[in-house]
């Protein structure tokens, strides 16, 4: 194997983990919304700030069409498992 090819398999395994890692940001932001949180605390406006660009364009796509139910973290959260696994099987990363 080449080194430019271990480099490249090293940067999609990285991809990998860091939505691994994103997934796992929505999640948290999910269950924080449960409890009503504080708007002002830092840890409350970094979830926001993090995980808004993703969920906003599928809850303006949805709407209220569920009623109060928010599903945009599930979908996100399948997205990102989707694109995790794209990756691992189209460059035979396991």
């Amino acid at each position: 194997m080449s080194i430019f090819h271990n480099f490249f398999n090293s940067i999609i395994e990285l991809v990998i983990m860091l939505l691994g890692l994103y997934k796992w940001v929505v999640i948290f932001a999910a269950l924080v919304t449960w409890v009503n949180p504080d708007p002002y605390n830092p840890v409350v406006r970094f979830l926001y700030k993090a995980t808004e660009p993703a969920l906003y364009p599928i809850r303006r796509f949805i709407g209220n069409r569920l009623g109060p139910i928010d599903i945009s973290p599930i979908i996100v959260i399948f997205a990102i498992i989707f694109i995790q696994s794209f990756l691992r099987k189209t460059f035979h990363l396991y």
